[in-house]
């Protein structure tokens, strides 16, 4: 059985491992620490958005991030799929699929507009789970901005 529950500072640990693993498989760099303090003011403010752990028969298989966004484009509330891990011990279950799904119905149920994300263009895979959930390449090219304070 699989389960999507609400993250806790007990959590943490978990998804900082997870974490890890996945910034790895692209190269992406972490700072744990930040990311520590990150997810305790995540988990204290609630309309930021919300994280969820997988759980597989009771064990922790990876994690989903949604960010909240006000956009008058898109009609009001959306969400950005930061995130979806699923540790590769758990990989082949179905699981990415289950979390495809339990984020819709969480914007659904939230009354989220719009759910969005990036993947990465190599990552076939996710491209075609996407799809098949009725994700769509967007017009636009997503641009960044960083603050380096």
């Amino acid at each position: 059985m699989t389960e999507f529950r609400k993250i806790t500072n007990q959590d943490i640990p978990t998804i900082l491992k997870f974490m890890t693993d996945f910034y790895a498989i692209d190269g992406y760099p972490i700072d744990v620490e930040i990311t520590r303090k990150n997810f305790e003011l995540f988990i204290s403010k609630p309309n930021l958005g919300q994280c969820f752990i997988i759980e597989n028969e009771g064990k922790p298989a990876g994690y989903i991030i949604l960010n909240f966004l006000f956009s008058f484009e898109f009609g009001g509330t959306i969400a950005f799929l930061d995130e979806l891990y699923v540790d590769s011990n758990f990989q082949g279950k179905g699981l990415g699929k289950l979390g495809v799904a339990f984020s819709q119905e969480f914007a659904k149920e939230k009354d989220l507009n719009i759910l969005f994300l990036e993947v990465e263009l190599h990552n076939e895979r996710a491209i075609e789970l996407y799809k098949k959930y009725n994700f769509k390449p967007h017009h636009r090219n997503l641009m960044v901005w960083k603050n380096n304070n």
